[in-house]
């Protein structure tokens, strides 16, 4: 039993200075670097005794070297290195980059084809018994350098328009016995403003705008994502003779934002023994700088004619729109508006109102019409030449005075864009007043109640409207009847001290209800939909409306309002902008005689029948009682 106790601490004693002794590891071998690049080694130290902040020494096996070792750099000597490595490592082209206290890196910046061998990295005790490994060895393959990178065509100076299409075409390859992939990336820098980083580092001037990565797969900047999603931005690689391949860069319209100056950049790629990707080479090569003119530099809408244009109803309306300043190369999407602001029924043509839209003309050569349909025919919008557009009202109306422009929005390098493609630029021209001259018209309405007998319940209401339009010329009234409900008066109580006071508040009136109207044309429109109702023209200024069948719904306020129609020297009609409205008349439906019967009726048959119920009930009571006294025994 005692042999068994001494095993088992011998056991946990040795098994915890196993657990606690020093380890010293470095990446698993062999690596390949390229010679002129940077090599970056990695060494790290775990489970030691003493301070937290060890010493590390790196050693050099070369392969002549017959097993001897060169002294490469130390944490804690300087003069430890040898010969060879003497003025690398005082001019700071071989280091140690410490990580944290128990980590480094062996930085070479520019690999030498002297500097393959085993790499040992080796750290000085400070355990208070030697235990564990301490050092470590890498070996390192140093490969020649057949990183190649050209480009076609070069950027000038020129400025480019905004909106045009931007090509960069750049070769790259590598020749390497050993298995390597080769990265693609073009990107900018934007004359040293700052910019968020696109990896690393708070603040770049660099922005990647498309690689192609190791694994061949198409990588968009994290700022050109969404163009790279919209099709804006695209990468083809192509394979040319020599095992070059031939990288192109299309960007299909150009934004001020692009300018900058232009780079592609190629990264050869190595995958480590620990299954690492490591970037082992990388060349950068100008391309040349961009500078986008900006459209709005030199874009200009005019319309004409400019200034007033004063026309007599009838007479046709002719706007044109002018776009001026589109660069000739770029082929880009217009849309072409009209807008119209104010018109005859305000005080001025261009007072004020909302600007509604008159007509548009889409990228795609659609026409279609603002808020009045009825002018499609009888207008045309068209494109008449390169950046000229018209627009065209057969016969002008009084409606159609006010202050017009012509906004055109611009998609510059899309000649059709999508609906949810962002518009470029969007330019207004001046106004063009438009006065319409009509004739002077004057129109009253009058409503009246025919005298008869009482209307009741179920009777026809019948009513009259008559308006008179004065005017020069042929015209017409479009009369339109509307009914308000009767005030309801309501009543509430103020309380004082010595009584309650009833004060009748004002009458509550709810907005009005369109009944019909009968148009200019003498076409009817029913708008009342509970009961039946008609309207007809009597003679010239006369006008009636009926609601047949009246029910206690149709009691209430009525009254006609009457508008002006005029005929232009075409043959058209058009809306003067005239109108009246008649005085109010209330029509009251009073309730028939059999409705008045049929309340004591009512009342009689229900009072009969409380009654009689009654005399059952006491007539019931007392016989029960009785029936009771007779059965009880004496």
């Amino acid at each position: 039993m005692a042999s068994m106790k001494t095993t088992l601490f011998v056991f946990l004693h040795w098994g915890l200075h196993y657990a606690v002794s020093r380890d010293v590891s470095v990446p698993p071998g062999i690596l390949y670097r390229v010679a002129g690049f940077p090599l970056s080694l990695p060494c790290a130290v775990s489970g030691f005794e003493g301070p937290r902040t060890q010493d590390f020494e790196w050693y050099l096996y070369r392969d002549d070297s017959g097993g001897h070792q060169i002294g490469v750099v130390s944490t804690r000597d300087k003069g430890f290195p040898y010969n060879p490595f003497q003025t690398r490592v005082k001019n700071g082209e071989v280091r140690v980059e410490r990580d944290s206290g128990d980590k480094v890196r062996l930085v070479i910046q520019r690999l030498r084809a002297e500097d393959q061998g085993k790499y040992e990295c080796y750290t000085p005790s400070t355990d208070m018994t030697y235990q564990g490994n301490y050092s470590a060895s890498v070996p390192v393959k140093v490969i020649p350098d057949t990183l190649q990178v050209s480009y076609t065509r070069s950027l000038t100076s020129q400025p480019v328009p905004e909106g045009a299409e931007l090509t960069l075409t750049c070769s790259g390859g590598i020749q390497s016995e050993q298995l390597t992939h080769l990265s693609v990336t073009f990107g900018k820098r934007n004359n040293g403003e700052g910019l968020g980083a696109e990896g690393g580092g708070e603040f770049s001037n660099i922005r990647e705008i498309i690689s192609i990565d190791k694994l061949l797969g198409v990588v968009p900047g994290r700022m050109y994502k969404k163009r790279y999603d919209d099709g804006e931005i695209t990468l083809e690689k192509r394979n040319k003779e020599g095992g070059l391949g031939e990288y192109v860069m299309k960007m299909r319209a150009v934004q001020p934002d692009d300018s900058g100056s232009y780079f592609c950049e190629s990264t050869q790629w190595i995958r480590d023994p620990d299954r690492s990707w490591q970037k082992i080479a990388q060349r950068t090569l100008d391309i040349g700088n961009l500078t986008v003119q900006q459209l709005a530099e030199s874009l200009s809408i005019t319309s004409s004619p400019r200034g007033e244009v004063t026309l007599q109803v009838g007479a046709p309306l002719i706007l044109t729109c002018e776009v001026l300043g589109l660069p000739s190369e770029v082929n880009s999407g217009l849309l072409v508006q009209w807008m119209k602001r104010g018109s005859a029924s305000s005080d001025g043509a261009g007072s004020g109102g909302v600007e509604v839209e008159v007509a548009r003309l889409s990228p795609d050569g659609v026409v279609s019409w603002g808020d009045d349909l009825s002018r499609a025919s009888g207008g045309s919008m068209e494109k008449v030449g390169e950046g000229r557009y018209t627009l065209k009202l057969f016969s002008g109306q009084p409606l159609d005075s006010g202050v017009y422009r012509c906004v055109v929005s611009v998609y510059a390098g899309r000649a059709n864009p999508d609906p949810s493609t962002p518009v470029t630029l969007t330019q207004r021209s001046e106004g063009v007043t438009v006065n319409l001259k009509s004739k002077d018209v004057l129109v009253a309405a009058v409503a009246q109640l025919p005298r008869g007998p009482l209307l009741k319940r179920g009777s026809t209401i019948t009513l009259i409207c008559n308006a008179t339009v004065t005017t020069t010329g042929p015209a017409q009234a479009q009369v339109q009847w509307l009914r308000w409900p009767i005030p309801a008066r309501v009543i509430k109580k103020v309380e004082s001290p010595a009584s309650a006071v009833t004060v009748p508040n004002p009458p509550v009136q709810d907005g009005p209800s369109v009944i019909a109207a009968l148009m200019y044309d003498g076409v009817a429109e029913i708008y009342a939909n509970t009961s039946e109702v008609s309207i007809d023209r009597l003679s010239g200024i006369s006008y009636r409306l009926r609601v047949h069948s009246a029910t206690m719904d149709d009691q209430g306020m009525y009254a006609c309002h009457a508008q002006a129609w005029g005929q232009d020297p075409h043959g058209g009609w058009y809306n003067t902008g005239a109108r009246a409205e008649s005085n109010a008349v209330t029509v009251y439906l009073y309730s028939r005689a059999e409705d008045l019967l049929l309340i004591p009726l009512v009342v009689g048959v229900s009072s009969a029948l409380f009654v009689g119920i009654l005399i059952i009930s006491t007539v019931t009571c007392c016989f029960m009682k009785r029936l009771a006294k007779q059965r009880t025994p004496k």
